[in-house]
């Protein structure tokens, strides 16, 4: 049952990574976001001066060199297709994991035999809401690059996009949506009673654990929005902050992350105003 869980949150981290290495030997990744930079001593870009890390930035940002599961500008639907696989594979990588107690609870009230088929069937439910996210996700970053707000490597080129963002975030972190999902996330409730149910119910099951998931969550995931979308440092950073928040049941640590929100946001906003100054 784990193992099926785990292989899943695997292939999300391995699709993840085979992006990066992809990325690396040609891309300057100071432009995926903050930490990435650090990645940049693998490629052509070692060494060089800020000045012509940006010169080479120009010729190797996509567009003109297409990487694996990178979007390209060539094709909107096969942009669009890339996309959504991405925001997909963090799902896995990112909600999975965290998600793991859930499971583990669902396998102590089923008989072995039949533990594997319900595992699926209660992972395919709670996957379909996120699915539901990846979608919105898809829809709002090919809309905020049209505008002009993210970069080629998905990063936010506003100070601003990423302040608002970040604040959002760390309000939601105080709402009364916020805390009765992740009550429900540090105390799973079932909807059913017994080890008899049918797909459909262990579906529906799956639906109602991953709205509760996606209540205490989305507005963390979106903060890939102001730390760079391909940004895997964070990916792993954000991830391993909603495995605590949502298994080590606290009734400050989640109001603390709401405050490092809304203070880091209200600083770049701070020096967005600067910069315009």
């Amino acid at each position: 049952m784990t193992g099926l869980v785990g292989l899943l949150a695997v292939i999300g981290w391995a699709y993840l990574m085979a992006m990066v290495v992809a990325m690396v030997p040609v891309m300057d990744m100071t432009e995926a976001g903050p930490g990435m930079g650090l990645l940049n001593r693998f490629n052509l870009f070692a060494g060089l001066p800020a000045e012509a890390r940006a010169a080479l930035a120009v010729l190797c940002l996509p567009g003109e060199v297409a990487t694996f599961g990178m979007p390209d500008g060539t094709s909107l639907a096969g942009d669009t297709g890339l996309v959504f696989v991405m925001w997909m594979m963090m799902t896995l990588a990112m909600m999975l994991p965290s998600a793991l107690p859930v499971f583990i609870a669902h396998a102590g009230r089923w008989p072995q035999r039949h533990l594997l088929a319900s595992t699926g069937f209660l992972a395919l439910g709670y996957l379909g809401v996120w699915t539901g996210y990846a979608i919105l996700a898809t829809v709002a970053q090919l809309l905020l690059s049209a505008a002009g707000l993210l970069s080629p490597m998905m990063a936010p080129v506003s100070l601003v996009l990423a302040g608002t963002t970040l604040i959002a975030a760390g309000l939601y972190q105080f709402t009364p949506a916020k805390l009765s999902c992740l009550s429900r996330c540090w105390v799973p409730r079932w909807q059913s009673t017994g080890p008899d149910g049918s797909p459909r119910s262990l579906m529906q099951e799956g639906l109602v654990q991953g709205l509760a998931c996606f209540g205490c969550c989305w507005a963390m995931m979106t903060v890939m929005f102001a730390v760079g979308i391909m940004n895997v440092v964070w990916v792993a950073v954000l991830g391993t902050i909603m495995a605590v928040e949502k298994n080590v049941p606290s009734l400050w640590l989640y109001k603390v992350i709401g405050i490092f929100f809304i203070a880091w946001g209200g600083l770049l906003l701070v020096l967005a105003t600067g910069a315009l100054a």
